[in-house]
């Protein structure tokens, strides 16, 4: 579809040309931080866009590597940001698709040691995982000492911002089995914070585990394609070619979209900037081209003067 537009390959679109992309796509994948909000605070336009898409008939999810929080709270925040038709079943995040993964896909008999918040345990409960109790640990307990569980069959790792080196270590220690599953969230490196400073991502946890395992970890989020799996599964007729990708990580957004055959759109509202797209756009390596997008916005509100010429064409 995007050659057929005439502008592949990372051009900034306005106008007629994204009035055509809305007529021509029937599904729509938006990222969350960067793209609809930041933090607490709405993109400017975002909830005008989405709601406005949704009350058109558009299929409009969300797929999030934030794997802090369960989906219900998702559709709180949405609420309270002035996302008023976003509905449960839109959400998809890595910890959701964890959970699935580990019920459906895998099948896990036994225990799950979960590297990650509370919100990531929460979603592995609610589709009925059984996680390992982490009680707290004596302040004197040691990997030498310490307690290990019986019968885990998974280690799960995503953003945990109470690791400890406990925890590390009884993660590697789990992982000695061969037989056990070992699983990402994601494999985001950081997340940018205000003031110029960053946090660590959950790609930087599994880095480090991977190192003390001497084990690869299976990655279920962007860029994965098994998230793209779970959204198929969950709505009728998802054809790739009707679908449009919308974030703001060439690494990861992009290369999801390119890895599941759909249509990708940078909004420079986060993290990747149009500098970056180019660069990957003119590499030597063939492998730096699914990082490129197909279109570029400086925001997601760009959709807003497209919506108004549709309504004017249907007066």
């Amino acid at each position: 579809m995007a050659g057929a537009f005439g502008f592949k390959g990372c051009q900034k679109i306005r106008g007629a040309q994204i009035r055509g992309l809305l007529e021509a796509k029937d599904f729509f994948l938006f990222d969350c931080d960067g793209v609809i909000w930041h933090g607490e605070n709405a993109i400017t336009g975002a909830a005008t866009v989405v709601n406005s898409l949704i009350r058109r008939g558009k299929n409009v999810v969300f797929v999030t590597n934030n794997c802090t929080r369960p989906r219900e709270n998702y559709v709180h925040k949405f609420s309270r940001l002035g996302f008023t038709d976003v509905m449960l079943e839109q959400i998809f995040s890595s910890s959701y698709c964890s959970a699935l993964y580990l019920r459906d896909v895998v099948k896990v008999h036994g225990q799950v040691f979960v590297v990650g918040c509370e919100g990531l345990r929460r979603e592995l409960l609610e589709a009925g995982v059984p996680c390992v109790e982490e009680a707290d640990d004596d302040p004197d307990a040691t990997i030498y000492n310490c307690a290990l569980a019986p019968d885990v069959k998974a280690v799960l790792v995503g953003h945990d911002d109470k690791l400890t080196f406990l925890k590390l270590a009884k993660a590697s220690c789990y992982l000695r089995d061969p037989e056990c599953l070992f699983l990402a969230t994601d494999n985001d490196p950081w997340h940018p914070l205000s003031g110029g400073r960053i946090l660590p991502g959950s790609g930087s946890l599994t880095a480090a585990l991977e190192v003390a395992s001497a084990r690869k970890a299976t990655v279920i989020g962007k860029p994965s394609r098994f998230m793209f799996e779970c959204i198929s599964s969950q709505f009728r007729g998802v054809d790739p070619s009707q679908c449009l990708m919308v974030g703001d990580r060439l690494e990861t957004d992009m290369l999801f979209g390119s890895n599941c055959g759909l249509d990708t759109m940078l909004t420079l509202t986060g993290v990747s900037q149009l500098e970056e797209a180019h660069e990957y756009r003119n590499s030597d390596l063939t492998t730096n081209h699914s990082f490129v997008p197909d279109y570029v916005v400086d925001t997601i509100a760009d959709f807003l003067p497209a919506f108004e010429e549709l309504e004017e064409l249907n007066d």
